[in-house]
């Protein structure tokens, strides 16, 4: 990586300095000529005529809605800033869930300012960083300019595609630091816009806000649908580029399980929506198992969960799991077919009027009967519920709310989420699970150590549902055939 000239370098790391040099006090170790040099000959690189993004129109709804729920008050919502990794390299930028959910823009230092007008109804602006100054040197000193991290939109051309008038956002904070009137923020993205209005928000007020907009997004539109659509048809054929490495991944570790869904999930969208879980053998047992860094064995079963992401933030999240070798053996199979049965049993309670919780509950419910099928409880399945003895070996949830964020809407009301009622346009995942550990020795012996999570990502109709995913196989049978195929 390429070291960056900047005023800041300390003054041990700078070139020797010439007389001239010495006298330029703007750039530090930059000669007068250089400096000169480097503010002129450049080419107008406007672009004129941009269509507007395609979820600008949506964007601009959910402003409105915005606008209606908050008369009369000024709101805030920033996209962040740059995270330090380590010393002077930061993690890759993502926009805040509500900042890019109400805008479309993903930019670093960008804050929608929504700002009361009249008696009712809002005037939007995104503040953003306009194109690097050239003049000043901005674009070739400072390690955000444009020469080190590339260009980005000029403020005239960011109007033009998400249809918002659009100021300098190094000129916010001190306006809002002198605004009057009723304010609520979106908090923990940035500090500086936070800093700026210390005296005029409460945390009570302000969460409200992020509430709201959490509860906002339980309902997909069309253009979100078509979105998830998208990220989970990729991640079908991530799922399938791992089936054709897996001889490549027993060579190595789990990690090549992992490069090899990355690779999709980058070239065909913006990046895996979480940590891929890819799981051998006994590590299909820890829930969240990232590490990725295990054997792969054939005869063990492979627990992948994962996700692309796309370019507009949204995510899919699919299990499946798949026997290393292309077949289940006789103990993987059984308890493969009881979270199938399990998960049928949730997504066929998946409809529009019935409550958040009916789908949890059936799955738990086969779940449980299976346990005390197999003699690892003492029935009736009812006592086993109502005391949640299953919970043992099947620890979470069986599924949420699916968008933006992989556990989308996580700042709603209990009343409206988990206590709630499932309306067209919801999408949830389906996900039971049963976990034996390697350690556990209520369970006999060839139970320990297997793991197994099936997860679809389901939209709920107005006649029921329909599963995204359904491009995976998922009963035992048909996950063998299709890795047969794809395996040649």
């Amino acid at each position: 990586m390429a070291d960056e000239l900047t005023p800041e370098t300390p003054e041990e790391e700078q070139p020797k300095k010439t007389h001239k040099q010495r006298k330029n006090g703007l750039y530090p170790g930059v000669s007068d000529e250089l400096a000169e040099n480097m503010r002129t000959g450049w080419a107008d690189t406007e672009l004129r005529g941009l269509e507007p993004i395609a979820q600008a129109a949506h964007t601009a709804a959910r402003r409105a809605a915005l606008s209606e729920r908050f008369p009369g008050e000024r709101l805030v919502v920033p996209a962040g800033r740059l995270k330090t990794r380590s010393n002077d390299t930061e993690y890759p930028f993502r926009a805040s869930t509500e900042y890019a959910y109400l805008t479309g823009d993903q930019t670093e230092n960008g804050v929608l300012v929504m700002e009361p007008a009249g008696a009712s109804g809002h005037t939007a602006t995104i503040y953003l960083l306009p194109r690097s100054d050239r003049a000043n040197g901005e674009f070739w000193l400072s390690g955000q300019g444009e020469l080190w991290v590339g260009r980005r939109h000029s403020l005239a051309e960011a109007e033009q595609l998400l249809g918002i008038p659009a100021q300098d956002v190094r000129e916010l904070a001190a306006a809002l630091t002198e605004a009057e009137g009723p304010v609520r923020a979106v908090r923990g993205h940035d500090a500086v816009i936070e800093s700026a209005l210390t005296d005029k928000v409460t945390k009570e007020r302000d969460e409200e806000l992020r509430v709201y907009l959490s509860e906002a997004r339980a309902v997909k539109d069309a253009f979100e649908i078509g979105e998830l659509q998208k990220a989970v048809d990729s991640t079908v054929r991530g799922f399938e580029d791992v089936v054709k490495v897996l001889d490549k991944a027993e060579a190595t570790s789990e990690r090549y399980i992992e490069g090899t869904f990355f690779l999709r999930a980058r070239v065909e969208g913006n990046d895996v929506g979480y940590g891929s879980i890819c799981a051998a053998g006994a590590h299909a047992c820890t829930l969240h198992w990232v590490r990725n860094d295990g054997d792969v064995r054939s005869g063990d079963l492979l627990l992948l969960d994962a996700g692309v992401e796309t370019h507009s933030l949204y995510t899919a999240d699919v299990t499946r799991t798949l026997p290393i070798s292309g077949t289940y053996t006789d103990i993987q199979r059984k308890i493969y077919d009881a979270v199938y049965a399990s998960q049928e049993a949730g997504i066929a309670a998946v409809k529009p009027g019935a409550k958040f919780r009916d789908f949890h509950d059936a799955s738990q419910h086969v779940l449980a009967e299976k346990l005390v099928e197999w003699g690892l409880l003492e029935g009736p399945v009812e006592r086993v519920l109502e005391l949640g003895l299953q919970r043992r070996w099947t620890l979470h949830g069986t599924g949420h709310m699916l968008g933006m964020d992989v556990h989308d809407c996580a700042a709603a009301r209990t009343e409206a989420y988990v206590d709630g009622t499932l309306e067209p346009g919801m999408c949830l995942t389906v996900e039971p699970g049963l976990y034996f550990q390697a350690d556990d020795l209520t369970v006999p012996e060839e139970y320990r150590g297997i793991g197994v999570r099936i997860e679809d990502d389901i939209l709920v109709t107005e006649d029921g549902n329909r599963n995204l995913s359904a491009g995976l196989p998922r009963t035992s049978t048909d996950v063998e055939a299709w890795m047969a195929r794809l395996k040649g």
